[in-house]
């Protein structure tokens, strides 16, 4: 293209006008009549210069092996950069462009290309990252070596491990089955029917009354998609207290008022309380409360109640003050499900639960929603009394799920709950938590005999809650000795003789060590290490008083510590580990 010849057949015509915003625009149109003008595309200055050493001075070239030239187009100021003569641009370059034998010699074939993905996609965990490699083998020692007493952990199977680390994380499926934002989603949608359906059979619920929602994260997210579904902002919720055993989630706050969980922010929440002296829910002030507050939602279930919940209680609470009844059992639902406690299918309108802990199942949340047409009465299961209007939060809930709360479900974690709700399902299952209440009774009932207090004198499900007052512990502290001895627990507030919270408790669950196979005398054997491990921890306190920093410091040579420590992990390596060989 030769830019040294300015003159053109392109004309252009100009016709000044007033315009309606300014007076000195005028307007550039084309107009057949008007007197054609040549069009000057390089002014006389630009040929000079286009014609001369153009661009850096001297005609250099510029640093990055280009030469830049300058010229003016209609008066503005225009810069070039020329390829060197004799260099070609990359980025005009391209195999396409070269002759087949040549191109051969660039593009890689089809075997390099399957081997080069293979090298990175085919590797072991130990190859492909050596560093969290290491650290996970260091995490399952711990499993293997320790006595695992947290009573929201336990252990999955095999099938469950293989499908959470399947392909099935590849695909994304956002949306219900059969109305997804992908195409490619045929069998995700098998695999979620077929869990939702194995989840309404594993507790016994009928379909036309009851449906499910798999695909929440958490029981957290779980219980926020409940409200985000059925409230408005700053709409009224009310569940156990936290200090009390209820969880977070049910709406907290400090006892300065801070606002913790998402639900305390977006909703106002009041919390009801266990009596402090016997540690067992006063449903009369529930009932006062609840009237007080007329909360829209009334939530029964919490993470650190060891006592049984009186469902039909709460119903007529709820219909008293006009509330939706909601149950979080995430901590009880295997007993649930082995009908080894009562069911509050039987009386709520929500069912929320976690997917691991008695379940065995991956991590994760459901929602249990009811359906179909509303009793007359309310206190009786439905479809088994008058029935007047229609229930409506299952679309409502699910759309809070997604798109509201969610983006795509988590395909290799509901492929696992399939997996987990059919074992549940079955006689083992039911054994194994009958088991589960064994144990716990046992370890209880051993605890007792040697003068511990425990919250509500004992339980009726698958925990305990351990005063250590009588040891002068606080929780955190006991917490820490039982770690350094390899027994994992969790610290707990409890109420105090005078009624205010304290930090003295601790939570013991059975199911982990049920699951590797732990019988009523081990859970004997078990209160003994758990005894010890409270004196020498009273012990270690009064020598290097309650500073935390000199308390840990002390931990970690003491003798006693080690003995146990060693005691334990004989002890644990005896009972086999779901999924591990050891």
């Amino acid at each position: 293209m030769d830019l040294s010849q300015s003159q053109s057949n392109l004309s252009l015509g100009f016709h000044a006008h007033r315009s309606p915003i300014a007076d000195d625009v005028s307007s550039l149109q084309t107009d057949a009549s008007l007197r054609p003008i040549p069009l000057q595309l390089l002014d006389q200055q630009s040929e000079n210069r286009w014609s001369g050493s153009v661009g850096i001075e001297d005609g250099e070239d510029s640093v990055d092996g280009q030469r830049e030239e300058e010229f003016s187009i209609l008066g503005y100021p225009m810069s070039l950069k020329r390829q060197r003569r004799g260099e070609s641009l990359s980025s005009c370059s391209s195999s396409s462009s070269l002759h087949p034998s040549k191109r051969a010699l660039v593009e890689p074939d089809l075997d390099t290309r399957r081997a080069v993905v293979r090298s990175w996609g085919n590797q072991t965990l130990s190859v492909a990252d050596p560093d969290v490699h290491e650290i996970m083998e260091k995490e399952r020692q711990r499993q293997i070596k320790g006595i695992e007493l947290i009573a929201s952990e336990n252990f999955v199977c095999q099938a469950v491990l293989d499908a959470l680390g399947s392909h099935l994380t590849n695909k994304y499926s956002e949306g219900m089955p059969g109305a997804r934002y992908y195409g490619g989603n045929q069998y995700i949608d098998q695999i979620e029917r077929l869990c939702c359906e194995r989840a309404l059979v594993a507790f016994g619920l009928d379909p036309d009354c009851w449906s499910v929602n798999v695909q929440p994260y958490s029981c957290t997210s779980a219980n926020f998609a409940v409200y985000t579904g059925l409230l408005q902002p700053k709409d009224r919720i009310m569940g156990l207290d936290s200090l009390s055993g209820g969880h977070v989630s049910h709406g907290y706050l400090t006892p300065g008022g801070k606002r913790i969980s998402g639900a305390s922010i977006f909703f106002e929440s009041l919390s009801y309380k266990v009596n402090p002296q016997t540690g067992y829910i006063d449903y009369d002030k529930v009932e006062e409360r609840a009237m007080d507050f007329h909360p829209k939602i009334l939530i029964c279930g919490g993470s650190s109640y060891p006592r049984e919940w009186d469902y039909a209680k709460f119903r007529q609470i709820a219909d008293k003050c006009g509330a939706v009844l909601m149950c979080d059992m995430a901590q009880i639902s295997g007993l649930v499900a082995a009908k080894e406690c009562l069911s509050p299918f039987d009386y709520c309108d929500i069912v929320t639960s976690t997917t691991h802990k008695s379940l065995r199942g991956p991590r994760g949340g459901m929602i249990f929603i009811r359906k179909g047409k509303k009793p007359r009465k309310r206190g009786f299961p439905p479809c088994q009394a008058d029935e007047v209007d229609q229930y409506d939060f299952e679309d409502k809930i699910n759309f809070a799920v997604f798109p509201s709360m969610q983006g795509g479900p988590h395909n290799n974690h509901i492929a696992a709950l399939a997996i987990a709700l059919k074992q549940v399902a079955t006689p083992e299952y039911k054994a194994y938590i009958q088991q589960v209440k064994k144990n716990i009774q046992a370890l209880a009932a051993a605890l007792l005999r040697r003068k511990c207090r425990l919250v509500t004198g004992g339980t009726d499900n698958h925990m305990l809650l351990w005063d250590l007052r009588t040891f002068g512990l606080a929780g955190k502290t006991f917490e820490k000795v039982c770690e350094a001895c390899h027994i994992s627990l969790n610290k707990t507030p409890i109420f105090g003789d005078n009624g205010a919270i304290c930090s003295a408790g601790v939570r013991i669950g059975s199911p982990a060590m049920t699951t590797r196979g732990c019988l009523e005398e081990d859970f004997e054997l078990i209160s003994d290490f758990l005894v010890r491990a409270a004196y020498i921890a009273s012990n270690l306190q009064r020598e290097l008083g309650k500073l935390q920093n000199e308390f840990l410091k002390g931990l970690q040579n003491n003798r006693d510590v080690m003995e146990l420590r060693n005691q334990v992990e004989a002890f644990a390596m005896q009972f086999a580990m779901p999924g591990f060989d050891i």
